[in-house]
């Protein structure tokens, strides 16, 4: 089991990591587009204050939260981009950055006092305490990628890649789910390497449908921030092989994602 306050803590540089770069932007930059259709840095900073939001409301009130999920089934392909729209198009930079800095240290204190066997309810299944800081850490790191490719910056690899790491995987059956596909009924092996670190893996050694490649690039993969084709990521067994065509490690539709280097130039 995961040391929730140590997830926690991993959420919290996470989301001080990407302030750091954002803080000292010029009013055009907040503008410049990022590689989602649409989203300005502006945006993305938008997006994770919502999501941090939506979290703090899950936490603290169950009916509200379900208010919230069936706003969203009205409109499943729109309403992350809404919400993101929405807080975008309302606030200057600075009133922006002291929205999203005040609600995830909101969301930070009522995960680490959540009393232990705690489910918060989620746009997936429930999830308990240590898997929703996991998902915002997911969420935040790539995000956080939108905003370092749009500002041309290359991010040193940091351990929290684990935690994205571990909700791509188990998240493997929901990729399927949401698909419309029936997901293989046994585990794979994923082993992933981590220069410094050692290596992530998970699932039986012996597994025959194997998934192996850089840490860094799992992540970039299972959040759908770069084409397979521009990865190494590597799999043996075809379904491990589909897999990777279909994984993503957030909840709600299939996303997109990301069309290879140089398509489309």
């Amino acid at each position: 089991m995961p040391d929730v306050a140590a997830v926690i803590d991993d959420l919290r540089d996470e989301s001080e990591e990407l302030d750091g770069r954002v803080r000292e932007l010029s009013a055009g930059q907040w503008a410049a587009a990022t590689p989602a259709p649409g989203w300005s840095i502006a945006h993305q900073i938008a997006h994770l204050t919502w999501t941090d939001e939506v979290a703090l409301l899950a936490a603290t009130d169950a009916e509200a939260f379900a208010g919230e999920v069936a706003r969203a089934m009205e409109a499943p392909e729109s309403f992350v981009d809404r919400g993101a729209e929405e807080i975008a198009a309302a606030l200057d930079p600075e009133a922006l950055l002291a929205r999203w800095r005040a609600g995830r240290e909101r969301l930070e204190a009522v995960l680490r006092q959540a009393p232990a066997g705690t489910r918060i309810p989620w746009y997936g299944p429930p999830m308990s305490v240590a898997s929703m800081a996991t998902a915002r850490i997911m969420e935040t790191w790539a995000h956080g990628q939108d905003v370092a490719d749009a500002l041309g910056v290359t991010r040193t690899p940091t351990a929290r890649l684990r935690h994205v790491a571990r909700i791509g995987v188990r998240a493997r059956d929901y990729a399927y789910l949401v698909r419309g596909i029936k997901a293989p009924e046994e585990e794979f092996r994923v082993e992933l390497e981590a220069p410094g670190d050692g290596p992530v893996v998970f699932g039986p050694e012996d597994a025959p449908q194997r998934v192996t490649g850089p840490l860094v690039d799992f992540c970039l993969l299972v959040t759908q921030r770069a084409h397979r084709d521009d990865l190494a990521v590597r799999a043996t067994g075809p379904d491990a092989d589909q897999w990777l065509d279909i994984a993503q490690a957030f909840a709600g539709p299939a996303g997109p994602g990301r069309a290879p280097r140089g398509e489309g130039k």
